[in-house]
């Protein structure tokens, strides 16, 4: 990562990293004290963010600076491994919103200077602007916050935060304190976890979020990174996320940004050759020397020892931190990217020769119904309308509409030639019985999902077929289905074997269960031999 070569295009403040440049010092390490210079990485990162709009001005109608509106990207993210160096790049750019000229003051003539004594700083330094360059300003009172889960981690950031505002350059602007550090005209950095939450909710100028592959929904750290934006709209400020890559079934604050399509965010992630498998050691090693090329102060011998004992344990976790890899973490089931290479555009024609699965709830979990075909095709059924039949009990009024389920299942059994259905009994033993008793006991067929062994072993059935490389199982890539599918953890029960549980934040897996109902009743029919269709009036049916 880094080596790779960087074209700019467009225009920038490049007098914020010629700043960096001047003040900052690296914090620590054999070159502790000796002035910082970004790898080609970092600089691209910053001239990203500090990216200006060509028609940009830098005032308003009434004389005010026009602050975040100057600027291409309202906040930028930054994907990289572990010990690349996030944690010091996060504090340089922390120390420029501090008391660098991070504002855009308007273009150049040509000749124009930005001197430092003019901003209560007396070491000397200038800059000269050539014609057309965007220039910079500091802003008058800054208000910076540092987010991180805890006082431990927020260290990633704030320990060479605080060794670069007590270096030769920056110390008489930055006062470290016990807690925070001073600035200018009564501005302050502070940091903030989930043990100082009081500061939220302030206006503030620059937000830096590190490590935001850890908030989630669970520790409440969405919602805190939400606050603080809305902190950083009022007062036109910008804010920056670092972060290693995630566990895709966490649905955190880094996949959030990741994944957003708002086009102000600028993303930076570089991941390694797609065709390297982390598992194998020469494979690994291809990855590493990939990841770190950007950073020549990693040690690849030490990454590789880290890197090789945490796979023993926890592979995923080591393919995120140190092959900078989006993957699942061992509590998830099926990662949903492996999930969604199985997805095809297929029409099922009425009449086609189908088995279906229901997984049914009352006023909490999804009701759903999902098929799949007898060359493996898996799907959620529509009504005529092209209404799935699928449903949230929260657009119901807070219950599932039973009447609705049960017109479904007529459609279903009149559209397609149903060889098969299992639905699970709780919450609808009474409907299923008469299901039963009107398509056929050899039809509808309780399956009850909460016993382990058969659900285990149903799961790992689908599990096989979405990862094998000769299966033809595919599916329609239903989104209700999918985020459902990458929400299912794995709950471990006796002798090895796992039942699918809930993320424990709100997040469904109902409709996982139903694709793994469906595929298990697939399996089945398969084994016993699908019976012979034979031709109605309209379309075909199955004899009953």
């Amino acid at each position: 990562m880094g080596a790779r070569s960087y074209s700019v295009d467009f225009p920038t403040l490049w007098v914020v990293p010629a700043w960096h440049e001047r003040h900052c010092i690296i914090p620590d390490g054999f070159r502790k004290g000796t002035v910082w210079r970004h790898y080609d990485w970092q600089l691209w990162i910053t001239v990203n963010h500090y990216r200006v709009k060509p028609d940009a001005v830098a005032f308003d109608g009434e004389g005010y600076p026009t602050r975040s509106a100057a600027f291409h990207n309202r906040r930028s993210q930054c994907v990289a491994c572990q010990k690349v160096g996030k944690g010091p790049f996060g504090a340089v750019m922390t120390c420029g919103e501090a008391v660098g000229p991070t504002l855009f003051a308007g273009w150049a003539e040509g000749g124009e200077v930005y001197r430092c004594e003019d901003h209560g700083c007396s070491c000397g330094w200038t800059y000269v602007y050539d014609a057309g360059e965007a220039m910079g300003m500091p802003w008058p009172t800054p208000l910076i916050q540092l987010l991180a889960t805890s006082e431990d981690q927020v260290d990633n950031v704030y320990r060479p935060l605080q060794a670069m505002a007590r270096g030769p350059y920056l110390s008489e602007q930055m006062l470290v304190r016990e807690g925070f550090i001073r600035l200018p005209n009564d501005g302050r950095i502070d940091v903030v976890t989930s043990s100082a939450m009081s500061r939220l909710g302030n206006p503030i100028t620059f937000a830096l979020q590190d490590e935001t592959q850890l908030y989630t929904a669970s520790n409440k750290l969405i919602k805190v990174a939400e606050t603080m934006r809305r902190g950083l709209a009022g007062m036109g400020g910008r804010s920056m996320e670092t972060t290693n890559c995630w566990d895709p079934s966490e649905q955190s604050v880094a996949q959030r940004t990741h994944e957003s399509k708002a086009k102000d965010i600028f993303k930076f992630y570089e991941a390694p050759p797609a065709d390297l498998r982390y598992s194998v050691k020469a494979d690994r090693a291809k990855i590493h020397r990939f990841n770190y090329e950007g950073s020549p102060h990693v040690n690849l011998a030490s990454i590789e020892a880290e890197a090789a004992e945490l796979m023993e344990k926890d592979p995923g976790q080591a393919e995120r931190f140190y092959g900078n890899r989006i993957v699942a973490g061992l509590g998830s089931w099926l990662p949903r990217d492996a999930w969604e290479t199985r997805k095809a555009v297929v029409e099922v024609p009425v009449g086609a020769q189908v088995v279906a699965a229901f997984d049914g709830s009352d006023v909490d979990d999804w009701s759903g119904f999902r098929c799949e075909t007898r060359d493996g095709y898996q799907f959620t059924p529509k009504f005529a309308d092209g209404t799935p039949m699928v449903w949230n009990p929260a657009d119901h009024g807070g219950q599932v509409p039973r009447l609705e389920v049960a017109a479904a299942l007529d459609y279903l059994m009149e559209t397609y030639a149903v060889a098969r259905l299992y639905a699970d009994p709780p919450y609808w033993a009474t409907e299923i019985d008469s299901w039963a008793e009107k398509y056929g006991e050899k039809v509808v067929i309780r399956w009850p999902t909460f016993r382990d062994k058969p659900m285990h072993a149903a799961a790992e059935r689908l599990l096989t077929d979405v990862n094998k490389k000769d299966s033809t199982f595919t599916h329609d890539g239903c989104e209700d289905t999918g985020q459902h599918i990458g929400n299912a953890r794995k709950a471990p029960r006796l002798n090895g074997r796992y039942v699918l549980s809930k993320p424990g934040d709100g997040r469904k897996i109902d409709l996982a269960v139903v694709s793994i109902l469906a595929h298990e009743a697939h399996g089945d029919m398969t084994a016993a031999g699908w019976p012979e269709l034979v031709t109605g009036p309209t379309y075909f049916r199955l004899p009953r």
